[in-house]
């Protein structure tokens, strides 16, 4: 793993942005070609090449956000930000993407700490004076007393219980059961229960660690991929920051499993509240001796540590995470090989985002007949879902699998000010949308696959009646074409097309439509990754099923 991104982000948090002096001495302390380092500064969105001369507001300009008012928000910071031009700290209002702050929308960041950037008066004052941070929602439906592990403890708690003076709660006891048993059994019981992966791609999990473990390495490599960064999703944020242990127990049970001996959690750096907790966690887990050498005795060794991103979307997929850790640019990788077979280093490497390891932590403590008794009417297990866009308590809930649509927006109060549905997104920023039939839909991969969309990463994004949906749609297409890292021509230059073509005209015609769907056919066909293959989905599914509902050219 390289440490270029690791000084990048350093060196910018000692001077505010890259001087190009200091890049030069970082180049040569670094030994390697300033080029490298010029290279992947301006590729990341997080690392600035200018001085902004004033404190920086992010405002959110995507989908939940902009359905909250940031659009509004940002012209009143900037005719605020106006007035303020002749202070020695003056505002600085950008549009960003999506900060993950989505159940606390209009959001924007003011040096890594989130504020409402509906009250410009209150942000000003923010900017001023350093804010405080306000403590994330509860997720609904999680049980008081954790299901899975003990208690996290603090770290003078788990020297003791190391030493045998006294016990940290429970402290861990998964992984002491795991490692006095086989390293098969598991995965066997993940196989049983049938979990697949959570950030999306839905693949088995319990085959994605046996294909780890299979291929012949000295070294191997366990990631944690906490880079959600698709409006509407933020569920592994409130995991990260209630249960950080969870995910460090199951990265310990994981390596276990493969024969690894290293691994990170790579997080987004809007996550500055979570990762610190995350460290908390990892220095309690290293004094009780749950990571470190020789494991509560035995002859296992692993230990943890924490990259952050430096921003931008595509680091979701699993190759551009790769790429970014070993100090380049964030791009895609061809596949094969996958990262199991060559990863980081070049060595196997096994990645999970972070509900599956939760996940797999409870099944492989209470086993597979528990999981599948979790589900509602046959479904197996239960899922955290990220809530938002117009409904009346945003936030994370947990649900049985099997769960309709329409109880996960009851649980979060209904819509705001008792609207009606017009459109919800169940899966993300990135699923296709559905009327206010799919309320009787249930949370399941395949079910939600059979209706024309998909779970994808959780998160249920519900629209009112009385919106405008083509500027929904529009706000997607234009997130895709913000965060399309551009080796892809099909990606880069069609999102790009899709979005100006809606602007020019600022309807869809009938010719536009058929344009669209050429462009979507020929980027999900050639596209490197994910990113460019569902960029114009969402919008062409809002016109497949709203055709009345969006702006249609005169000769329609």
């Amino acid at each position: 793993m390289s440490d270029i991104v690791r000084e990048l982000l350093k060196l910018q948090d000692q001077e505010g942005w890259l001087p190009p002096d200091r890049l030069e001495a970082l180049a040569a302390e670094l030994r390697v070609p300033l080029h490298q380092l010029e290279s992947v500064s301006s590729f990341y969105t997080h690392l600035r090449r200018e001085a902004e001369g004033g404190v920086e507001v992010g405002v959110c300009r995507d989908l939940s956000c902009r359905l909250a008012g940031s659009e509004a928000a940002c012209r009143a910071l900037r005719k605020r930000a106006a007035g303020d031009a002749a202070k020695s700290d003056p505002m600085v209002v950008r549009e960003v993407s999506c900060l993950g702050r989505c159940d606390r929308a209009p959001a924007a960041a003011i040096g890594g700490v989130i504020v409402d950037a509906s009250d410009p008066a209150m942000v000003e004052r923010q900017a001023v004076a350093p804010p405080r941070e306000s403590a994330p929602r509860a997720v609904r439906g999680w049980p008081a007393a954790d299901p899975y592990a003990g208690e996290t403890g603090s770290v003078e708690s788990a020297r003791r219980t190391k030493s045998g003076e006294a016990r940290d709660g429970d402290a861990y006891r998964v992984l002491r059961a795991a490692l006095a048993g086989s390293r098969t059994a598991p995965v066997e019981t993940l196989e049983a229960a049938g979990l697949c992966g959570q950030g999306g791609a839905g693949f088995p999990t319990a085959r994605k660690w046996s294909l780890v473990a299979a291929e012949a390495a000295d070294s191997k490599h366990v990631v944690c991929n906490a880079d959600e960064s698709e409006p509407g999703t933020f569920k592994d944020r409130e995991l990260i920051h209630d249960l950080p242990h969870l995910v460090i127990e199951a990265m310990a049970i994981a390596a276990w499993c493969v024969g690894a001996e290293r691994g990170t959690v790579f997080i987004r750096h809007e996550y500055e509240p979570e990762r610190r907790r995350l460290d908390a966690a990892i220095a309690h887990a290293r004094a009780c001796g749950a990571l470190g050498d020789g494991i509560f005795g035995s002859d296992f060794g692993f230990d943890v540590d924490v990259f952050v991103s430096p921003g931008g979307y595509v680091l979701g997929e699993e190759t551009a995470l790769l790429e970014c850790m070993e100090g380049r640019r964030g791009e895609p990788r061809n596949k094969p090989p996958f990262p199991g077979q060559i990863g980081l280093d070049g060595r196997p490497t096994l990645i999970n985002n972070v509900e599956t390891l939760v996940h797999a932590l409870g099944i492989v403590a209470h086993g597979a007949e528990w999981w599948h008794g979790l589900g509602r009417d046959g479904f197996s297990g239960h899922k955290f879902i990220s809530v938002s866009g117009d409904v009346a308590e945003p936030g994370v809930g947990l649900f049985a699998v099997g769960t309709p649509l329409a109880e996960v927006l009851e649980r979060h109060g209904g819509m705001r000010g008792g609207a009606a549905v017009a459109a919800v997104a169940p899966g993300g920023a990135s699923s296709n949308w559905l009327g206010p039939e799919a309320l009787d839909l249930p949370l399941d991969f395949d079910a939600l696959a059979e209706a024309g969309t998909m779970l994808g990463s959780g998160a249920a994004v519900f629209v009112a009646e009385g919106r405008d949906l083509l500027d929904v749609a529009l706000s997607i297409t234009r997130f895709f074409r913000n965060e399309s890292c551009g080796k892809c021509v099909p990606c880069r230059v069609g999102s790009e097309k899709a979005v100006a073509l809606i602007e020019k005209a600022g309807f869809v015609s009938a010719e536009h439509e058929a344009l669209l769907r050429s462009l979507h056919h020929t980027m999900q066909q050639t596209s490197l990754c994910g990113l460019g293959q569902v960029a114009l989905a969402p919008l062409l599914s809002i016109l497949s099923r709203f055709p009345d509902g969006v702006r249609r050219g005169p000769a329609d």
